[in-house]
């Protein structure tokens, strides 16, 4: 195994509020290697985009890391100064959002946004920068990119757009891309071009991806290993072909069991039961405890870490070895 690029040890995430702090992301802990596709899934307000925005520097203020340690090719980046870590950011992280329009400047053209891009991070001249701009467009399949370098954002269609987000976050041939949700806003055909084109992308710059979604067939087609997070911890972890066909956590079990399969002949998809719990009404044990459906009374007493699962982590009492339970 290669050394981690990227290593996330115990983080903490907390909001003050006027009626005291929220804890967001409580004890996250994982590590991508080089080349590496590391899978983040789970319900809306899991704490997924969160962990992303943590990583790469952008928690949105009063947010802020109260614990743990972010740690890039084994330099600590998430106590760097704010215009230490922007050179950073770009140079050595390169971020993918949901909506590409967030992303681009609607009054500059792609070929300027790319160029000013390459330009900040690497020493080379306005025509190498525009010529390796070229070449990215081309590298992630926008025909005509010689002429379509000097066109303006809304001269792209939805799925061209993020094919240049994609682009501008590996200008400066980054070594961690964030890529928080890159297909949701795009159809079907156009998810899955995205999906073989980040793949490919991976393993030709050898980059490590942290791809952050809810769909759990971008994950399935797309990963290595897979986080699954339930109310800001991490419920199960592993191999992705483990996670999907064996998962050893109830809730994980249940995401599986609403995915429709071509090859079953089901009246019904499963469903999990209640809500994710809101940030100050997490209960006491496994926060997962009121809508599992193998609750015990030490579920709803005790809160697990995660422990060894067969070929995954899972954060469960009921795959705890018998005697841990006996001794409870």
């Amino acid at each position: 195994m290669a050394a981690p690029l990227l290593e996330v040890r115990h983080l903490r995430v907390e909001f003050p509020t006027r009626r005291g702090t929220l804890l967001a992301l409580d004890d996250i802990s994982f590590d991508i290697a080089p080349g590496e596709v590391l899978g983040v899934v789970g319900e809306s307000g899991a704490g997924k985009s969160l962990t992303g925005a943590a990583i790469i520097g952008l928690l949105e203020p009063p947010g802020r890391i109260a614990g743990g340690e972010i740690l890039l090719e084994g330099q600590r980046i998430d106590n760097l100064p704010y215009e230490q870590m922007r050179r950073i950011r770009g140079r050595k992280i390169g971020a993918i959002f949901q909506d590409p329009l967030t992303s681009l400047n609607p009054l500059y053209t792609i070929g300027r946004q790319l160029t000013e891009t390459i330009q900040t991070h690497l020493p080379v001249s306005a025509e190498e920068a525009r010529q390796r701009a070229i070449r990215l467009l081309q590298e992630t399949g926008i025909p005509a990119a010689e002429q379509r370098i000097d066109q303006y954002p809304h001269q792209f269609s939805g799925g061209m757009r993020q094919r240049v987000v994609i682009a501008l976050a590996l200008a400066a041939e980054p070594k961690l891309i964030v890529a928080d949700e890159p297909t949701t806003a795009l159809d079907v055909s156009i998810q899955a071009q995205i999906i073989s084109l980040l793949k490919r992308l991976c393993k030709d710059h050898g980059a490590a991806v942290m791809l952050v979604t809810h769909d759990m067939g971008v994950i399935a087609e797309t990963c290595d290993r897979v986080a699954v997070l339930y109310a800001g911890r991490v419920a199960e972890m592993g191999p992705v072909a483990d996670v999907i066909h064996r998962p050893q956590h109830p809730y994980t079990a249940g995401l599986m069991g609403s995915i429709p399969a071509m090859d079953e002949d089901r009246e019904r998809l499963l469903q999990i039961d209640g809500a994710m719990p809101r940030l100050n009404a997490i209960p006491q044990g496994c926060a997962f405890n009121p809508r599992c459906p193998n609750v015990t009374e030490r579920c709803r007493r005790e809160r697990p870490d995660l422990m060894d699962a067969g070929a995954t982590r899972a954060a469960c009492w009921q795959v705890a070895p018998q005697t841990q339970g006996a001794a409870a």
